[in-house]
């Protein structure tokens, strides 16, 4: 099996040498930088499987560091953020990150974090007998993990092509942001069920779907989210 690798983006050295270190134990090669444009041209030529990106970053910041990598990579993604702020969060996640976690944390918590997300088997959710999913104009290639919409392609993060799958198998069955989680996230995720509003939103946007007159997924009121007409 191959070695993991992972790169940690934090202007704070201690901290970064830290969850390095966490990482390293946990058997992955583990570059590190500490600032935005150094993090770019490491992703872009290392290919990291993992990124633990900070917000806050000399240079530019997480979220242009976010922004440049999906540009060319599909890999997890976990943003740091010193604040609570709802605001931080939900930039993160529409630039990209697939999970954020807030500042102070511990270095265990964050690499359970991590485990859970990278045992996340890819596709689990989907049904051995379907290679390709339509639902209107709407196309899944299961084996290729691409994405069409009116004959276009469509760019995805891992985490949202996981989470259309997880809606398009079980289409016109209302799913609770809670089973949405398990699907995607695994029942082990520790952290707010807004992720998932917020990845729901941007799906909608990179599909050209419209909250108010749906073509393909829909909002159940108090509940959770439904694939197809209702």
């Amino acid at each position: 099996m191959d070695t993991l690798s992972a790169l940690v983006v934090d202007d704070e050295m201690a901290l970064a040498g830290v969850v390095g270190s966490y990482l390293e134990r946990s058997g992955y090669s583990v570059t590190v930088a500490h600032d935005g444009p150094t993090a770019v041209e490491l992703a872009r030529s290392g290919l990291p499987d993992l990124i633990v990106l900070d917000l806050m970053l000399p240079g530019f910041d997480g979220l242009e560091v976010c922004r440049q990598v999906r540009q060319f990579s599909d890999c997890y993604i976990i943003m740091l953020t010193a604040r609570e702020d709802e605001v931080d969060k939900v930039l993160g996640l529409s630039m990209g990150a697939d999970d954020y976690v807030v500042k102070p944390f511990s270095p265990r918590e964050l690499i359970a974090r991590v485990s859970a997300m990278m045992r996340r088997p890819r596709l689990s959710v989907l049904a051995e007998s379907q290679d390709v999913i339509s639902i209107g104009a709407l196309r899944i290639n299961l084996d290729a993990v691409s994405v069409e919409v009116d004959g276009n392609a469509v760019e995805l993060t891992r985490t949202e092509f996981d989470l259309l799958c997880a809606l398009a198998t079980r289409p016109k069955s209302a799913l609770s942001r809670g089973q949405i989680i398990d699907a995607v996230w695994g029942s082990g995720w520790i952290g707010d069920h807004h992720v998932v509003d917020v990845h729901i939103g941007h799906l909608r946007r990179k599909l050209n779907d419209d909250a108010a007159n749906p073509r393909f997924i829909r909002t159940i009121r108090g509940h959770g989210y439904a694939m197809g007409s209702g």
